[in-house]
């Protein structure tokens, strides 16, 4: 993926990456984080030394050696850790449910949010055997959760706009959006993030995305979502292939990001970005988290060093996404809930790769011979 060089008009007020990763308030202008490349030949000759030296022969523990090489490379170190490790949970309404894309009525995306709050969905249990932090983002959900402790109130707006019919948010909301992300990230702990998201409708808007950025037919990045029949996935198609006439002067990421987009889509490109510029891993999960990737990876390519691919999800559509980006996911588990499920369930995996890199006796220090 090429960087992007230049935006359109509507988002004039974005700057091209620079040292500072602030934002200029004054005149509402977002600074888009520089995100450096992980390559670096002479550590990587290291980290190769230090792993093909553990009590093992090279190479067979697979995917765990190169998943430690890449942490490792990430955090410039051949003892990398972890540490402190966070999941944020996006979650926003979208003004496309009204084109009946959905299984579920959109009130789902409210009650689920109170149902992470209560501590009992999937990302709850998961997150909560691995020790994981688990924080609540409310980007934009079309209901009132009144003054919450454990729900970061992020709100750009009581959902987001149908892009059937209109952009699904402006320039400014999508500014908002991506500065909330950021800014998100700057106040974690620890060295590790992963992504989640719920929204009703949030599929479709993936699918859109998917579209968009990597030309793959609608067709084949339409999938059943929340449990659609056949003739409910041909019309979610439909609705999307109408958007994309109607939309079909928009071309650059950030404009396909507000056109198409979700508030929770927005945030975690911010929160993305933000966390490849410090040198964070980030565990990507499912399909609509994969979307968000897309527009980040399409504004800086380098943060393709930092992701590890949690899982491929059985969501029609996400197996391509992965390969437009190069991907190799950690499991397939026929995943398609959401939610970061997928990134909790691979975090062990982290563990493990960075685990064998400190832990692991090397042939001298085991007394044991190596390869002749």
């Amino acid at each position: 993926m090429q960087m992007l060089k230049a935006y359109t008009s509507r988002f004039s007020g974005l700057q091209q990456p620079s040292d500072s990763n602030t934002a200029n308030t004054a005149d509402r202008k977002i600074m888009i984080p520089a995100i450096s490349s992980t390559q670096n030949a002479t550590l990587s000759q290291a980290l190769d030394a230090c792993i093909n030296n553990k009590t093992k022969p090279p190479g067979s523990l697979g995917r765990l050696e190169s998943l430690g090489k890449q942490i490792g490379l990430i955090q410039q170190s051949t003892q990398p850790a972890l540490s402190q490790p966070s999941i944020l949970v996006f979650a926003a309404d979208h003004g496309i449910c009204a084109e009946n894309i959905s299984a579920y009525p959109q009130s789902v995306t409210w009650q689920m949010v109170e149902n992470f709050l209560a501590e009992g969905a999937a990302i709850n249990v998961f997150a909560r055997q691995n020790g994981i932090a688990l924080h609540i983002v409310d980007a934009g959900v079309k209901h009132e959760f009144g003054e919450r402790t454990q729900l970061i109130n992020r709100k750009v707006a009581m959902g987001s706009h149908n892009f059937a019919q209109e952009a699904a948010m402006s320039s400014e909301q999508c500014r908002l959006a991506i500065q909330h992300g950021k800014s998100l990230v700057v106040a974690l702990p620890g060295n590790v993030v992963g992504f989640g998201e719920m929204g009703i409708g949030n599929t479709t808007v993936a699918a859109a995305l998917m579209h968009k950025l990597t030309g793959i037919p609608v067709a084949e990045c339409v999938g059943a979502g929340t449990g659609l029949s056949a003739e409910g996935v041909l019309h979610k198609q439909q609705v999307i292939e109408k958007a994309v006439s109607l939309h079909a002067d928009v071309t650059q990421p950030l404009d396909i990001l507000a056109t198409f987009g979700g508030f929770e889509v927005a945030m975690m490109v911010g929160a993305m970005l933000e966390a490849a510029a410090r040198r964070m891993v980030l565990l990507i999960d499912g399909f609509i988290v994969t979307s968000a990737l897309l527009v980040a990876a399409k504004l800086q390519p380098a943060i393709l060093d930092y992701c590890v691919f949690a899982h491929r999800s059985d969501e029609s559509g996400h197996a391509k996404m992965l390969d437009a980006l190069d991907a190799r996911p950690l499991l397939q588990l026929d995943l398609r809930l959401g939610e970061g499920t997928g990134g909790a369930l691979a975090y062990p995996l982290l563990q493990a790769a960075v685990n064998f890199m400190w832990q692991m006796a090397t042939f001298e220090s085991a007394n044991v011979a190596g390869k002749s």
